[in-house]
């Protein structure tokens, strides 16, 4: 489904990552995992077509389309999402009216309003969200976890081929990483999705199925693996990777 070739992208004229090979089939969960300034966060800007993120060689092809002619709203159309680290907050629209219009955009018809309801409800219900979240302005005064909450919730409902996430469990307590997760594996159970999970912790990984581990130390994946290596670096950390 995403095939990535030898891909070089600098920051600022910097070169971050030194050419990375990622191949991601249909329903596949890869875990991308390494120590900060690794160029994981890095990796999934380049996908999504962050325009400060400069692909100066390589190749990434999905579905046989060659993402890298895409704008990043075009490839939110062919489905690509990314969840952010540190979400922003949008005055002026609400969470709902924002969730509702990028189905919109993302199907090419009007979203009935009842159905949209109803589906918003049982997705928040998952992510134990008050629903009194849904009218309020995007991430407007949210804490961190129910920005997190938020973005795991789009997700859920714009249902993308390829959903990345950057991040997600930083700076989350214990209590909201479990409903977090929880969100994730009902992405992993209710659609055929495709997940790039990038992390540095292991904690929102524990209840989730894991195909691919890979382990990225100065912009190049040094160790590929299956759901055990997320087991083995979480017992001895990075150092042997670093070395």
């Amino acid at each position: 489904m995403l095939q990535i070739k030898d891909l070089k992208v600098d920051v600022a004229e910097k070169e971050i990552l030194h050419g990375i090979d990622l191949s991601v089939g249909k329903g596949e969960t890869h875990v991308i995992m390494g120590p900060n300034g690794a160029g994981k966060s890095t990796l999934g800007y380049a996908i999504m077509g962050n325009p400060r993120y400069e692909v100066t060689a390589g190749s990434i092809m999905m579905n046989d389309e060659d993402v890298l002619e895409m704008d990043a709203a075009a490839r939110a159309k062919a489905g690509i999402y990314l969840s952010f680290q540190n979400p922003i907050e949008v005055p002026g629209i609400s969470l709902s009216n924002f969730i509702r219009n990028a189905l919109d955009q993302k199907t090419g018809t009007r979203v009935k309003l009842w159905d949209f309801r109803k589906a918003l409800e049982k997705e928040m219900k998952v992510l134990n969200m008050d629903a009194s979240y849904a009218d309020r302005d995007l991430n407007v005064g949210f804490s961190g976890g129910e920005k997190k909450k938020a973005e795991i919730l789009q997700m859920l409902m714009l249902k993308p081929q390829l959903a990345i996430l950057d991040e997600t469990d930083s700076g989350l307590d214990v209590d909201a990483v479990h409903t977090v997760s929880a969100g994730v594996e009902e992405f992993q159970k209710n659609t055929d999705g495709s997940l790039i999970i990038i992390t540095h912790s292991t904690r929102i990984l524990e209840s989730l199925h894991v195909d691919y581990t890979h382990v990225l130390v100065d912009g190049r994946i040094v160790e590929t693996g299956d759901g055990s290596l997320v087991d083995e670096i979480n017992a001895n950390g990075f150092e042997k990777y670093l070395k």
